[in-house]
């Protein structure tokens, strides 16, 4: 099947295990509670495609595009996302624990609900992302791009955030211990109420921070 051109199909259920649909266009096809474990979607075309609550543990899906698509529910576990394109994708409640997501695109997603351990987002662009709620426990964001995401009462444990971009994000009740914000930006940034908190080598400026911190909030508007 690769190569070939699927759009608009009803596939509903299927049973694609470790199926080749490298560069295959699904635009706008029904996946809802397909098979897809171990397939190979590389470069596919799935632009606002249903693949709610499809499993695809396994699944290469690098380089493909998933804009706007529909994968409420998913399995995603240890899946190949490097470099996806997940623009406006609705992923509430997806499981992306051990995923590769490396460099993905991930604007505007919706993220809450889903289960996010382990996942590697290094470079990652989660720009206005909802992540509300959501467990992040031992995840690498380094480098990721988090411009006004919504983190509040996320689950930020032992969390990679070195020279991550969180300026003006919500992290109000987050739980933060153990996370590394080494160099991470935190200008206009809403930390109120957020746990375990350690600034040392954060970048702050105009930072919203729990009563608990005697640091200065604008320790670093200079530079």
């Amino acid at each position: 099947m690769e190569g070939a051109n699927l759009f608009g199909a009803n596939l509903a259920e299927a049973y694609l295990l470790g199926a080749n649909l490298v560069g295959v266009n699904l635009r706008g096809v029904n996946l809802a509670g397909a098979n897809l474990v171990e397939s190979n979607l590389g470069r596919a075309y799935l632009w606002e495609t249903n693949l709610e609550r499809a499993n695809l543990r396994d699944a290469n899906l690098a380089g493909a595009n998933l804009e706007r698509a529909n994968l409420v529910g998913a399995n995603l576990q240890r899946a190949n996302l490097e470099g996806v394109d997940l623009r406006v994708a609705n992923l509430a409640g997806v499981k992306l624990g051990k995923a590769n997501l490396i460099g993905a695109l991930l604007v505007s997603v919706n993220l809450e609900g889903a289960e996010l351990r382990g996942v590697n987002l290094e470079g990652a662009d989660l720009r206005q992302a909802n992540l509300q709620g959501v467990d992040l426990e031992g995840a690498n964001l380094a480098g990721a791009l988090l411009w006004r995401a919504n983190l509040a009462k996320a689950n930020l444990w032992d969390v990679n955030l070195v020279g991550a971009n969180l300026r003006k994000a919500n992290l109000a009740r987050a739980d933060l211990e153990g996370a590394n914000l080494a160099g991470a930006s935190l200008r206009d940034a809403n930390l109120e109420e957020a746990e375990d908190l350690a600034l040392t080598e954060a970048k702050l400026c105009h930072t919203i921070l729990p009563e608990y911190i005697t640091v200065d909030p604008d320790r670093d508007c200079g530079e």
